[in-house]
């Protein structure tokens, strides 16, 4: 067994890995940027190196950097986690040309299942189904539009050599499709040194389904079940769970059998994921291969009962493995959410910062809370804004969703934005706890992008009665304070009028049964909870019922969020309410005239000068962040009056770059 190793990555995985090297008693090596030097892989590993400027091509992406600090630091094996130069067969060559071992597959078996191209006619040689295609790189959007026309749209533009939902694009025509290939060419080439493309036909409502498998080097294959992906947005997996509710036995057995047989192909050693299309009739066609640990393996972990990262070290250093296929049956269901720093309000866009209070959920029996990130800790432009990932395990897939809910409810992060409360919302939509998923089910379900006034409260009650309680406290707290003038103490009235969305709520409100007895709409509701001012969290059960609920007080009123909705609720007397009702409401300033940065980035190009006539829809401009480019376009015809920002200038977020006259 190797006695150090150094972990290629940064942020959750990292801190992944070292959690496992250290119950097994091996020493960790981190690696960091100049970004990352208190980050939180670098804090929890025994030494950390570090090895360049933020940019990922200067830091995570320079491979003699990493393999400088492996001998500086005597380590044995590189883990190269997930992302960066984990899918990279000359880093995995060169770590081993330079006596070390690789903690993933040869370089061989990563250079044959790690190009698209390349994996999709192993895959058909081993008997795998695939997606009908060009067999070879596209070379031009004249060509992609004609393979495009050959196939019938819709068709796929994908980078050869990536992942991640990085340097993909759907076509519907030939426009799309040529700045599709324009735009995935460009993001392949900055996330991986590689802008090759394949395309090849776009499967209709498709569901994602995945297969891990394990393979030692003795030639033993095993495969732990599937993982159902389908909950996407923007190719970007947002939920997944372990088994898949669409698999029965016969589908699992033929999915598993073909993963096996192409790692077989290949010679594969280590963990790797084989993906897999698969349409309504139960239709299934092979994708990819990821020669790599997946985000999400989190979840067959805790259905399956094995530590992931523990048996591609073992089996690095060329132990056998003890599973056997036979042996191994799912205990249960897990689904893992990924948190991250995005704002679902803005179309998703990412969010940069520090994170002023990052309270994740305990991790009790069933709930696990893998991270990178820590209170203080800042979210930054360069890299992945993954916060989190949240699993959720129980002996039922609806058990594991309701677990799930309540965790979400009790993860607290200030300071950035972040979509827990979209993923609340998420996993109580119909379609997705029938089970009936595609990869569309987002866009079908917020057509018009994520807006906390389409997120109904069932049981508005609840929300309520926590505000009348929780101002209740403040009013009874502000009545004890000391040296009242005498005969004018501040008088603690039972009766307040809770204002939620625009309506009024009277409620009457007193002390009692070890709480407060709360009269509302004709009910009695008896709110008991141990929570104390300046909690985050509203703890404690109405009628008997458990509520956790996020408590934020901004000014007059009380930001309450629970179940994915988010309610800015006021607690005011009544003749405060009436007047209320009275006020005009303040129009927002008028900003149609500039175009904005909808988020923090780089401004990578601008098509247009002060002066020019432009039209609708219109190429403006383009901002990189998070390694994705975004193109802004003209909303309607006229004169550019004045520009506001230059090329390679770094945006915040709503920064004016152009100024319509």
């Amino acid at each position: 067994m190797f006695q150090k190793i150094l972990i290629a990555n940064r942020g959750e995985i990292a801190c992944r890995i070292i959690r496992t090297a250290r119950r097994m008693g091996l020493a960790t090596v981190a690696v960091y940027s100049e970004a990352d030097k208190d980050a939180l892989h670098v804090l929890a590993a025994d030494e950390a190196v570090a090895i360049g400027p933020p940019p990922a091509a200067a830091s995570y992406l320079h491979a003699e950097r990493i393999l400088a600090a492996a001998r500086q630091t005597g380590a044995e094996a590189v883990h190269p986690g997930y992302g960066f130069l984990s899918e990279n067969a000359a880093f995995a060559q060169a770590v081993l040309d330079a006596g070390l071992a690789f903690i993933g597959p040869g370089p061989d078996a990563m250079r044959h299942l790690g190009d698209k191209l390349a994996s999709k006619r192993i895959a058909a040689e081993a008997g795998v189904n695939t997606i009908p295609g060009h067999p070879d790189a596209v070379a031009s959007p004249d060509e992609a539009v004609a393979i495009a026309r050959r196939l019938g749209y819709p068709v796929m533009l994908k980078a050869s050599a990536g992942g991640g939902g990085k340097g993909m694009r759907i076509a519907r025509s030939d426009e799309e499709c040529r700045e599709g290939f324009a735009r995935a060419a460009s993001e392949a080439l900055t996330s991986f040194g590689d802008d090759r493309l394949l395309l090849e036909k776009c499967i209709e409502q498709p569901r994602h389904i995945e297969i891990q498998i394990l393979a030692d080097a003795h030639c033993h294959v095993i495969h732990l079940g599937e993982r159902e992906c389908s909950l996407q947005r923007r190719h970007q997996k947002v939920l997944e769970e372990s088994p898949s509710p669409m698999l029965d036995a016969r589908l699992r057995e033929a999915m598993g059998a073909q993963a096996v047989a192409l790692a077989r192909a290949v010679g594969y050693r280590s963990a790797g994921t084989v993906e897999f299309v698969a349409d309504s009739r139960g239709n299934f066609y092979f994708l990819e291969m990821n020669t790599r640990l997946q985000v999400e393996h989190p979840i067959t972990e805790e259905t399956y009962g094995i530590d992931l990262v523990e048996w591609m070290i073992r089996i690095a250093v060329g132990e056998r493995l003890t599973l056997q296929q036979h042996d191994l049956r799912p205990r249960g269901w897990a689904i893992e959410a990924r948190i991250y720093a995005e704002d679902p309000l803005r179309n998703f866009l990412p969010s940069t910062g520090r994170l002023v209070r990052y309270v994740p959920p305990p991790q009790d029996a069933g709930v696990r809370v893998d991270s990178g990130v820590y209170e203080g800790g800042e979210i930054s432009i360069h890299y992945d804004p993954m916060i989190a990932k949240l699993i959720a395990h129980a002996p039922t897939r609806t058990e594991a969703i309701d677990k799930l809910r309540d965790a979400l409810n009790a993860f607290c992060i200030r300071g950035v934005a972040h979509n827990v409360s979209f993923l609340a919302a998420l996993v109580r939509q119909p379609r997705f706890l029938e089970g009936r998923l595609t990869t569309h089910l987002i866009a079908d379900a917020y057509p018009q992008g994520f807006r906390y006034e389409d997120v109904v409260h069932d049981e508005p009650w609840l929300i309520i009665a926590v505000a009348a309680v929780i101002h209740y406290r403040y009013m009874e707290r502000a009545s004890r304070i000391s040296g009242q003038l005498p005969g004018y103490e501040r008088i603690l009235p039972a009766d307040w009028v809770v204002i939620l969305d625009g309506a009024q709520h009277p409620v009457h409100v007193r002390p009692a049964e070890g709480g407060y007895v709360v009269a509302y709409d004709g009910k009695r509701l008896i709110v008991r909870s141990p929570w104390q001012f300046g909690q985050m969290l509203f703890t404690g059960s109405v009628n008997e019922q458990p509520v956790c609920m996020q408590v934020e007080r901004r000014q007059l009123a009380y930001r309450l969020q629970h179940w994915g909705a988010q309610s800015d609720v006021l607690v005011l007397n009544q003749r405060a309410a009436d007047l209320l009702a009275c006020m005009p409401a303040k129009p927002a300033p008028d900003m149609s005239r500039f175009l904005l940065s909808p988020m923090p980035g780089l401004l990578t190009t601008l098509r247009v000068a002060a002066g020019d006539q432009v039209r609708t829809g219109q190429e403006l401009a383009v901002v990189e962040a998070m390694k994705m480019e975004n193109v802004l376009r003209a909303e309607r015809d006229g004169q550019i009056a004045k520009v506001h920002a230059a090329v390679g200038e770094s945006l915040a977020v709503d920064q004016p770059i152009l100024e319509y006259a």
